[in-house]
């Protein structure tokens, strides 16, 4: 059998997520083009805690890629598909930001943690994959 390769080269291989479906396009059909990215950090102390989070039914959240700290990215969820990272969002006329984006998960404490530094191989494994993302999927600087 043989196993897919992530859409990104930049993520190193899949660590599949169950959390996702079909995109929807503002009249109902399914299989919409993303045009956006979109980066949040993971709120927790613990990269591996998060990266279950993502991959469990239960939590019916995820996201398209993963980045630990030392610049490992992975993905979670095919690009064709809509992951569940953006929650009800909108923004810039978007009702469903799910839809039409790919999200990224940065595996960071946060606020909550006392905001420490981001490692420089995240930040650069980071642009690497964004770079990739935008330059493949044609988006916009503003979106």
């Amino acid at each position: 059998m043989t196993v897919p390769a992530p859409d990104s080269p930049v993520a190193a291989k899949i660590f599949p997520s169950p959390n996702h479906g079909p995109r929807k396009a503002a009249d109902g059909q399914e299989g919409r083009r993303p045009d956006m990215l979109i980066l949040h950090y993971t709120g927790m102390n613990d990269a591996g805690e998060a990266l279950q989070r993502l991959c469990n039914p239960v939590t019916e959240v995820s996201s398209h890629y993963f980045v630990f700290e030392n610049g490992h990215v992975l993905q979670l969820v095919p690009e064709a598909r809509r992951a569940w990272h953006a929650g009800r969002g909108h923004w810039a006329g978007e009702e469903d930001i799910n839809s039409c984006s790919i999200g990224i998960e940065i595996a960071h404490p946060g606020h909550a943690g006392g905001l420490p530094p981001w490692p420089e191989a995240q930040i650069n494994a980071t642009l690497q994959l964004c770079r990739d993302i935008c330059q493949r999927l044609a988006i916009a600087p503003e979106r």
